[in-house]
């Protein structure tokens, strides 16, 4: 395979087979507002906000002026052994805005899946310091998606082949999240080995809102056995489920609460991890020192990104226009199950939703039909998700009219095509 120098093509492109890379029309060009531009000159309306971490759309001139002025000022500090003001005032603008009341400090990281580790290794330790060295296991949800570094590919609850890369599961365990009952004979049986439980508000595979009742439970059942609730808000943070994060309507905050995609509005490697007074207090009484640490978690550049994302989201009255956006997904949404074949039902909440797709038997489609259906409405000028047997839809929070009107026509188009040409139809 080679370029159009004619020289081999060096990057490996993720999640596609070989004989996929270099597609012109997959290599993108530019990205500005809500639009991507391909190297071919297609442009499409972006209902996927990047990887969903767009959150404020592509090209947000105040945060790219802030990491340039960290850049220029500092360069890179670490945060092995040392602070900087950067990384400070980024953790004091994350506990405000999450809830001084709840939260103490937090840890940097560089991505959903490796905050997922550091949270396991948080959630052992704190059970060490407590004189607890039983509560080794870490318990997810069947169906979530956590990451692919090992700790959180361990706790994903998807096949994902975590057997054929040896990823070691057996500190792990799983339920339904739809299932408390599950989770009650877990502890029943393992309770007193469980450290943590870790909870997506809204699971992302299938944009799946994870039932008040699982919540109430996990909080119950928290109460008495121990464990450390985790709120994996990587994908729901931000403003993408309505508030800037999920967990703040439960009726009592997490343990420990991960974000990372909307964070930087996507423009730097980042995660953090909010910790409350209680599990921070643990180390300070011990003054226990916590072996995690990344060299690039809590740069400038990305605290700097951090805090700016912040002002934005505050300057441009995100959560209202994301409020705005999602009832125009509701619209959007039910005009589509009321007329098109094959539209089998919705979820998830805000602007984190999915359409689920049917054959003429009723049957959800499978991985390549979607795919298939991904295509037809990306030539129509959309990007939508792919999800099991759904198309996801997440926009930016500041779609515009426009945006959401080329959304509406493209998603109309592209599924009338699918139900003729892939088999969807009724």
């Amino acid at each position: 395979m080679a370029d159009r120098a004619d020289r081999p093509y060096p990057l490996w492109e993720m999640l596609v087979p070989p004989s996929q890379f270099a597609r012109p029309d997959r290599q993108l060009a530019s990205a500005a507002g809500s639009r991507l531009r391909f190297a071919d000159g297609h442009e499409v309306m972006d209902a996927t906000s990047g990887l969903w971490n767009v959150n404020l759309g592509y090209g947000n001139a105040a945060i790219a002026a802030a990491i340039g002025e960290a850049l220029t000022e500092a360069s890179y500090l670490s945060l092995f052994r040392f602070g900087h003001r950067y990384a400070v005032d980024a953790a004091a603008r994350l506990v405000a805005a999450a809830g001084a009341d709840t939260y103490r400090r937090v840890l940097y990281s560089t991505s959903g899946g490796s905050g997922n580790d550091l949270v396991m290794k948080l959630a052992r330790q704190y059970a060490v310091l407590n004189g607890d060295t039983r509560r080794t296991l870490v318990v997810g949800f069947k169906g979530s998606y956590h990451g692919l570094t090992y700790g959180a590919f361990a706790v994903s609850g998807e096949d994902l082949g975590q057997q054929m890369y040896g990823v070691d599961v057996r500190q792990v365990r799983h339920v339904s999240p739809d299932r408390p009952d599950e989770l009650v004979r877990l502890m029943e049986r393992e309770g007193h080995r469980v450290a943590a439980v870790v909870c997506e508000p809204v699971l992302g595979s299938g944009t799946h809102v994870v039932a008040p009742e699982m919540i109430e439970a996990l909080l119950k059942l928290r109460a008495e056995y121990g464990f450390l609730l985790v709120a994996d808000e990587v994908a729901t943070g931000f403003g993408r489920t309505g508030p800037l994060f999920a967990s703040g309507l439960w009726a009592d905050g997490p343990d420990l609460l991960l974000t990372s995609k909307g964070l930087t509005n996507g423009t730097c490697a980042a995660s953090a991890v909010l910790v409350s007074h209680r599990v921070a207090a643990a180390f300070e009484e011990k003054d226990a020192i916590l072996v995690h640490g990344e060299t690039q978690a809590g740069s400038p550049s990305t605290c700097a990104a951090i805090s700016a994302t912040l002002d934005e989201f505050t300057r441009l009255d995100a959560l209202a226009a994301g409020a705005r956006t999602a009832d125009r997904l509701d619209a959007i949404l039910r005009t589509l199950l009321d007329t098109l074949p094959g539209a089998a039902g919705v979820t998830g909440t805000g602007c984190f939703r999915s359409l689920r797709l049917t054959d003429a038997e009723g049957v959800p489609l499978d991985a390549a039909r979607i795919q298939q259906t991904i295509s037809l409405v990306r030539l129509e000028g959309a990007l939508v998700y792919p999800g099991p047997g759904c198309i996801q839809l997440i926009p930016p929070l500041t779609s515009s009219d426009a945006d959401l009107d080329d959304l509406e026509r493209a998603l109309r188009a592209g599924l009338a095509t699918a139900a003729r040409e892939v088999g969807n139809h009724r």
